[in-house]
């Protein structure tokens, strides 16, 4: 199941779990004076670490190689189409919010992107 490269600009290399060698796919948009981060899932191309595990790990490897401050971002969590007759395979996107970024501790706050707010940041 290969990824289209839409969702994509490049394919970043990251540091996962145990420091196990991981790749996302990575487009950043900027767009009103908002830095939108999208990192999408590659799946099978991805030897390592999913993206919603790294959680926190991958936003900051992400805004240190970028020279980003993650308090002016928007992070995004992509999971592509890959028209798969299974349902966990459908597109989604996910805006995530980290309590680390505000130095608190606890789990990510996930909140499900819908169709417009999408077309919106892509437009």
């Amino acid at each position: 199941m290969k990824v289209p490269e839409k969702y994509y600009d490049e394919v970043f290399d990251f540091r996962g779990q145990w420091d196990m060698p991981s790749k996302c796919g990575l487009k950043i948009v900027v767009k009103n004076n908002e830095i939108y981060v999208i990192v999408t899932e590659l799946y099978q191309d991805n030897p390592g670490t999913s993206v919603t595990y790294a959680g926190y790990s991958l936003v900051k490897q992400i805004c240190e190689n970028k020279n980003l401050s993650i308090s002016n971002i928007s992070y995004i969590e992509c999971n592509p189409d890959t028209s798969s007759k299974l349902s966990f395979y459908d597109e989604e996107f996910f805006e995530v919010t980290f309590p680390e970024a505000k130095g608190e501790s606890g789990r990510p706050d996930y909140k499900q992107l819908s169709s417009a707010q999408i077309q919106h940041i892509f437009s």
